[in-house]
């Protein structure tokens, strides 16, 4: 009786130990994180500014670019499909929300009567972001000849990179027209942010050199995922110039430098020196880019942050949001809520001049455990559109002071500290 006792204890010691291991290694990069705040040494319109970014970054910022912002759902959608169906040669997509309801249907539909008529098609989905996507959709699509993977679905070889999902939307057509944004393949995305059953998001649709490094993202975990490689004039044309935009699309991820999202907010929130207009969904700053934001205040610059307000889909990040804002605010830093729905836009205008906008959430989970890509663009005449989106968005939301945010319940305090806690995973 003793000995089997001993038994069921060495198994469930060694059962704790895999789980502990588990839990090790999907909820750390293994790699060494930004902890020192970096050093001012030029500002946004100093051609180092930009050195920085291609280089340090990388890839280069290149010339010739068009960039079409798309508000809320119904433009966004109308927009991709349009571009799928136009589609002579190629279509690679990669995303982390499809869910089956209307709008994933026509997607799958667009797809589907695209790959019947030849036109090569790759479609990479999240597999978690993807769990509520039928199967049949699934099905229907690779009977139609799509490639279809599903990034990190579980299996013995890749249990410890359960917590890397693939956070980025891309998709790009004949290699010559991307789109990305912070739009997900789902109805909550449709409408025009007319209610509070209709988010508000914004999404790009770009032409030009720099849809090249759209591609070259998409190619990446694409490979990581099939172990193909796609390449050639149908997928990386000659791309001639389209507008007189410079951008460049760059990405980041755990397997890939995870610190390279993260990196190039410090840069750009370090070399502001009049403003910085920062949308985004989920707000949770570390300690270090708290600073960072709090250093740009003292030194001048008007930063303003528009967050989600009670219409979020995911109340622990509000709550470890309100929790860091102390700080903040003391600095002088306006942070608004917006209040007529959810709020999904992942935008940043620094000095009127570059513009940054894609997958990634200022928080954690996408600095450092998700794969994420965003597309830059140095342009003062597309920024000036943007801060016009951004005040619009600005007049809808409710300002935070720091008198309100002292005087919150204690109640919500505690509520808020605890969510807090859990900051590196969301």
């Amino acid at each position: 009786m003793k000995a089997r006792s001993v038994v069921w204890i060495a198994i469930a010691s060694g059962l704790l130990t895999l789980c502990a291991v588990f839990v090790v290694l999907n909820f750390a990069t293994g790699e060494k994180r930004i902890e020192q705040r970096l050093e001012r040494l030029y500002a946004t319109d100093d051609p180092q500014f930009r050195r920085a970014m291609g280089h340090l970054l990388g890839p280069a910022i290149v010339e010739g670019n068009k960039t079409e912002v798309l508000l809320n759902g119904d433009r966004i959608f109308a927009a991709m499909l349009a571009a799928i169906k136009q589609a002579r040669r190629t279509i690679t997509f990669e995303t982390y929300i499809y869910w089956s309801e209307t709008i994933g249907r026509e997607f799958a539909d667009a797809l589907i009567e695209r790959a019947r008529s030849g036109v090569k098609v790759h479609v990479l989905l999240d597999w978690v972001g993807s769990a509520k996507m039928e199967e049949r959709y699934l099905e229907e699509m690779k009977a139609a000849g799509i490639e279809v993977e599903r990034y990190h679905e579980p299996h013995w070889s890749n249990l410890h990179r359960m917590n890397n999902r693939t956070h980025r939307k891309i998709l790009v057509v004949d290699g010559e027209i991307g789109f990305t944004g912070g739009v997900g393949i789902a109805d909550k995305w449709r409408g025009n942010a007319q209610d509070k059953d209709h988010w508000r998001d914004t999404h790009f649709r770009v032409e030009g050199p720099v849809v090249a490094q759209m591609q070259a993202v998409f190619m990446d975990n694409w490979i990581k995922a099939t172990g193909r490689v796609l390449h050639g004039e149908a997928y990386f044309p000659a791309l001639k110039p389209r507008g007189d935009e410079a951008a460049q699309v760059f990405s980041s991820s755990p397997t890939g430098g995870s610190e390279s999202m993260y990196l190039m907010y410090l840069l750009a929130i370090t070399a502001a020196t009049r403003s910085i207009h920062l949308s985004n969904s989920y707000f949770v700053p570390d300690e270090l880019a708290v600073k960072a934001l709090a250093a740009a205040a003292r030194r001048g610059v008007k930063v303003t942050i528009v967050t989600p307000g009670p219409d979020i889909d995911t109340e622990i990040v509000r709550r470890a949001s309100r929790a860091r804002w102390g700080e903040l605010l003391e600095a002088g830093v306006r942070i608004a809520e917006y209040e007529p729905t959810m709020f999904h836009c992942k935008v940043m205008v620094i000095d009127g001049l570059m513009v940054s906008a894609g997958s990634t959430n200022f928080d954690n989970r996408s600095f450092r455990l998700n794969d994420e890509a965003n597309l830059n663009v140095v342009s003062a005449a597309f920024a000036r559109q943007q801060i016009e989106i951004f005040e619009e968005d600005l007049r809808r939301s409710r300002p935070m002071t720091l008198e309100a945010w002292r005087a919150r319940p204690w109640q919500e305090k505690a509520l808020e500290r605890a969510a807090s806690l859990f900051g590196s995973q969301l």
